[in-house]
């Protein structure tokens, strides 16, 4: 009796069950040799572009004084051997224990820190080394991080400042914005009149609303909460209504027909599966956070890193103002990283159904 070979529907089942790792090593068995070799110079161009960017920096001589030169080579130093090491634990691992993932993500990253390294480069050129980009209204990056190290208290404080009035205005807005949606998005009575203030609110900026709510409200700190708190709590409301208004009927008559109560069916079925658009909300509501934060603190709020901003503009002190700004980018971007964090954990259900 012959044995029937696996027809396409046969290969797409035993595809669908393999891991993503699995894949890797497929795809990684049909590479050519002069593909590997590709990859492997791929890999090895961030250390090329790092040695490149020192070499730029020690060699090329300054266009104005440059105290305290050590600083930003020492960062690119940093760098480098940070990328270097990884460089070696990926190539290790692949080479002991067969695990591709390490290399994997040194192959994959490979290319933005070239960019990184590159664009340090170009940047310390035209500044430091042709003053091509106008001083001292545009500071180099050494003058940047020796402004951030001199002034390294300030902008603790200031950042300190930034973080509490951030996360304050955010969870208040988040926790309403919850309420509101999931509201909303299961009783159309609620959204009967939830919905045209939203209307009203929606094509409003909020920063629009910054001028009025520190005329209006008793305390800039309180003004600044209600600016941070307002542009979260309505991302959150409408993704969340969305979420929760898009859940399939089937899975509410299915948790009636089993006796669930109107508890159960919110927080059950229509909570877990309206959960991939709260998430994105909250990612938004951040987002417009932070920018209404900043310009809050700029126009009235005594502390802060736009407060510092403004204030080293006033002063003319460009390397400090610039020192506050990649302060802000770095906070910004650990504070996004965490919250994607928290997304992905919540959402590893999905990771499930890609496989």
């Amino acid at each position: 009796m012959k044995t029937a070979s696996p027809g396409p529907t046969d290969e797409r089942d035993v595809h669908a069950h393999l891991t993503r790792q699995q894949l890797q090593e497929l795809e990684e068995r049909e590479k050519s040799p002069l593909r590997k070799a590709l990859d492997l110079a791929i890999t090895l161009l961030p250390l090329a572009a790092g040695v490149g960017a020192i070499l730029e920096y020690q060699l090329l001589p300054d266009s104005f004084a440059n105290p305290k030169p050590g600083t930003y080579l020492g960062f690119l130093a940093l760098l480098v051997g940070l990328y270097g090491l990884s460089w070696l634990w990926g190539a290790a691992v692949l080479a002991v224990k067969k695990d591709r993932q390490g290399w994997q993500k040194t192959l994959y990253r490979a290319p933005l820190y070239t960019v990184l390294f590159l664009l340090l480069a170009a940047y310390d050129y035209l500044t430091l080394k042709t003053s091509i980009l106008t001083q001292p209204f545009v500071p180099c990056v050494n003058s940047i991080m020796n402004a951030a190290w001199t002034d390294r208290s300030m902008l603790l404080t200031s950042a300190a400042h930034t973080l509490r009035l951030m996360f304050i205005g955010y969870f208040i807005g988040v926790a309403l914005g919850l309420v509101t949606g999931i509201t909303c998005g299961y009783s159309r009575r609620v959204r009967y009149w939830v919905d045209p203030v939203l209307k009203f609110l929606g094509p409003i900026p909020t920063s629009t609303w910054i001028p009025i709510i520190m005329v209006v409200a008793g305390s800039l700190f309180g003004g600044a909460i209600f600016i941070i708190a307002l542009g979260s709590w309505f991302a959150v409301t409408v993704a969340s209504m969305t979420g929760v208004s898009n859940v399939d009927k089937d899975y509410f008559e299915a948790a009636k027909t089993l006796g669930a109560s109107e508890r159960q069916m919110v927080f059950r079925v229509a909570i877990p599966h309206a959960m991939p658009n709260i998430l994105q909300g909250m990612t938004q509501a951040l987002s417009t956070a932070c920018t209404a934060i900043m310009v809050a603190e700029m126009m009235g709020v005594k502390a802060g890193l736009g407060w510092y901003i403004t204030w080293a503009k006033s002063w003319a002190s460009y390397d400090k103002m610039f020192a506050a700004l990649f302060v802000i980018c770095m906070i910004f971007t650990f504070v996004t990283k965490a919250l994607n964090m928290v997304k992905k954990y919540a959402l590893r259900w999905q990771v499930g159904m890609v496989k």
